[in-house]
């Protein structure tokens, strides 16, 4: 008795400089309310919870988890292992300090007597936190000081709940809710007798050997069954409880051993990962756009959990119907027209992919004929076409620097005069180009740019070919550039968190945006290559259109109702071909059945026109040849001054005179060779030309105009077809008319070894 009364008067002495920084300590609520997961929770924008991912990679800690929530077993081993009398001391057991004081209490290193209140204190102020050299007298008297005023304050489940959550455990984990989840596969409340004992073990020794770990939690596992044996029967006076570190329980080696074995094997195993939901791309997006938002355990965001759940589950079932098909990665985003807000983001499909790391909606890829919108737009707004101009689907050579460019159309055919309109429906690729040569290829590159698509290279690189998609953009910025289409041509960014958002830009005339939303809404425009059936037709107003890039790398759709914008992206993160799969069969469903979902209780009517832009009844001549119009008569949409009742089959205008002629093989800008396995004299080049209304093709003659050619071979016959003995060297032919005119004539070169 008289050395515990001493020893706890120098204690006391030496502890009353120590008094004032003590009473700075945090009151149960304050730490409460300053416990920081370091996973953050991403919620919709109606507090649904979507994502978790974990945002401070300096510890791992969950939830704060209350006692009534930690089992039983484990609040049980860890009194018994740390502070057997926890609940009767007040923060100091003067016991435990009378056993160790005598041969600690004037070294620089001290050890034992600590009890769980005064282990708390350490966590709360680091000046009495252990040091790699362990605790200095100071830092004991310290704690002990500490935890005498926590005591005062605190109560003992609240003591008891604090230690739990703020304790390390094993390397980064702290606290019970992440040593649970992450060794155990399981919430706090679920620990077993072993598993606690295991976890009572690593708060004494968190970094120790599998075996260590494994005698002390089977030490601690005989005092619980040994306490628990106790509190069945009635107690004996004098009974002491043997020390966990000698072994000396009622449980059989055998057991000890294969507990051994359990541990080595959850000390290997981290089963609570990292990131876990259903929008893991856009949580980090988020998070990352939204700096404010890391700070926060869980954050509200402008996610719809319904959208985002329909888009996931869809891409998945679509790409398991696609199986064979060599396709297993997609995207889909969802815009809202007004706000700009995402509604969806799925950045791929999950576990059916071998890169689902890789976000589908902020990839670059090539866009394919998803850009002919705002082509055919910015044509329009130009006014060098009307939705009702005819532009020929034929072949087409078209001189570039780099040699001569050829189009061809998705099914190597060619349709002949359509309006754009249809051309711009049915995706038809000739068409397309032949705008982009009128409207010049750096002037629709500044185009895109203004729409927010941030080409890499310019548009003298990408030349004729960017009408056919092919830079490289992301699903996000392409969905957002149609928004723009659905807002009457306004841009404006997508809009993340509550920062201020920028004024909005007219990016494409409102009348323009207008007239390529009706194209893009009509089902029979685009009836010639999707049917009028199609995945594509929803049974309210949407304009929509698809895109597949070269060698079917990748397959587009993307469109918008009267409030949402969707985009679907589908194909390999690998950049590898898809077999058979084109947008209708793609990306497609994908996108119908998630504006299905955000319209099946919501109307979505059809825009009214700008100030300007009206109706008015058009018609079509009939073709030369067959005597039928290429279209049927209709009322097509016009801008101001731009409005024409009339269109017959022709030039640049869509008119061409009565009578006149013109030359369908061969191509204007044609590269010919001669085959040198074959006799020159049996080699022939075909002429061929289409008569206009007046029919007088027998009185046609053909004419060929060039330096090398001799004169006696420069009259080619007459009529609408003839054949030439092709010469080398630059070349034009003529088609002349019976008074001379010339009706048509086109270049060519013929290339080869000299003729005799």
């Amino acid at each position: 008795m008289p050395r515990r009364l001493l020893a706890r008067t120098a204690w006391l002495c030496l502890a009353g400089s120590l008094a004032g920084h003590a009473w700075a300590l945090p009151s149960y609520t304050e730490v409460r309310a300053d416990f920081r997961p370091s996973e953050t929770w991403i919620l919709s924008r109606d507090g649904e919870p979507l994502q978790r991912l974990r945002t401070d990679s300096a510890a791992r800690r969950g939830n704060w988890t209350p006692l009534a929530d930690i089992s039983p077993a484990l609040r049980m081993a860890l009194v018994l292992s740390e502070d057997q009398r926890f609940y009767a001391h007040s923060g100091v057991d003067w016991a435990a300090v009378t056993a160790a004081a005598w041969g600690n209490l004037w070294n620089s290193r001290t050890r034992g007597a600590s009890t769980i209140t005064m282990q708390l204190a350490g966590l709360l102020d680091e000046d009495w936190r252990q040091s790699g050299g362990g605790r200095s007298v100071t830092q004991k008297l310290g704690q002990a000081v500490a935890a005498q005023r926590l005591e005062r304050s605190w109560r003992k489940d609240q003591i008891l709940e604090a230690y739990l959550n703020l304790v390390p455990f094993r390397g980064e984990i702290v606290g019970i809710d992440a040593l649970s989840r992450s060794l155990f596969g399981k919430a706090p409340h679920g620990l077993d007798m072993q598993e606690a004992a295991i976890a009572a073990a690593l708060v004494r020794a968190p970094n120790a050997s599998a075996q260590r770990v494994a005698q002390r939690a089977c030490g601690v596992w005989g005092d619980m069954l040994q306490a628990q044996s106790s509190a069945s029967r009635p107690r004996q006076k004098n009974s002491q409880n043997p020390s966990p570190d000698q072994g000396e329980h009622p449980v059989e080696t055998v057991r000890c051993e294969v507990l051994e074995w359990q541990v080595s094997q959850i000390l290997q195993q981290r089963r609570w990962p990292a990131s876990e939901g259903e929008a893991p791309h856009f949580a980090r997006q988020w998070l990352q756009r939204v700096p404010d938002s890391r700070k926060a355990a869980a954050v509200r965001t402008s996610l719809r959990a319904d959208v985002q759940r329909v888009a996931l589950q869809s891409l998945k079932q679509h790409l398991l119907e696609l199986s064979g098909r060599n396709v297993e990665d997609g995207a889909v985003v969802v815009l809202d027209n007004a706000s700009g807000e995402v509604l969806a983001w799925v950045g791929s499909s999950g576990s059916l992919s071998q890169a689902q790391e890789v976000d589908g909606v902020l990839a670059r890829r090539q866009p394919g004929s998803t850009l002919k919108p705002f082509l055919y737009a910015q044509a329009i707004a130009e006014k060098r076409l009307t939705a009702a101009s005819l532009i020929e689907d034929s072949a087409a050579q078209i001189r570039t620097a780099n040699g001569l460019y050829i189009p061809q159309n998705y099914d190597r055919s060619f349709k002949g005069w359509v309006s754009a309109r249809t051309a711009l429906g049915a995706s038809l690729n000739v068409p397309a180009v032949r705008t982009l040569v009128m409207v010049t290829p750096d002037a629709f590159f500044e185009q895109l740019q203004a729409l927010g698509l941030r080409l890499p290279e310019s548009g003298g690189y990408y030349g004729y070919s960017l009408a056919l998609g092919s830079s490289e953009v992301t699903l996000l910025d392409l969905t957002n550039a149609y928004r723009a289409l659905a807002n009457q041509g306004l841009y404006t960014p997508v809009a993340w968190g509550s920062a201020a958002r920028p004024a909005a830009l007219r990016a494409v005339d409102a009348g323009a945006a207008f007239v390529v939303g009706d194209m893009l809404a009509d089902r029979n425009a685009r009836a010639m290559t999707f049917g009028l059936d199609s995945v594509l037709a929803t049974r309210f107003w949407t304009a929509v259109k698809t895109g597949t890039s070269k060698d079917m790398r990748d397959n587009w759709v993307v469109g918008w109702s009267a409030r949402y914008t969707v985009g679907v992206w589908v194909g390999n993160a690998s950049g590898a071909s898809m077999h058979s799969v084109s947008g209708a069969s793609g990306a497609a469903p994908v996108w119908a059945e998630v504006m299905g979902h955000l319209h099946a209780r919501q109307p979505s009517r059809p825009p009214q026109p700008p100030v300007g832009v009206a109706q008015q009844a058009v018609r079509y001549g009939a073709d030369p040849v067959t005597g039928v119009p290429p279209e049927s008569a209709r009322q097509e949409w016009f801008l101001p001054g731009t409005a024409q009742a009339e269109f017959q089959m022709g030039g640049a205008g869509s008119q061409v005179a009565a009578g006149a002629g013109r030359i369908l093989q061969p191509v204007d800008g044609s590269v010919l060779a001669l085959d040198p396995d074959i006799p020159p004299s049996r080699q022939r080049v075909q002429l061929r030309a289409r008569a206009g209304e007046a029919r007088e093709t027998a009185q046609w003659r053909w004419r060929v105009a060039g330096e090398t050619v001799p004169a006696n071979r420069r009259a080619l016959g007459q009529g609408a077809q003839a054949q030439w003995f092709p010469w080398p060297g630059r070349h034009r032919i003529e088609l002349v008319a019976a008074d001379g005119r010339v009706l048509d004539s086109v270049q060519i070169e013929v290339r080869g070894a000299g003729v005799r």
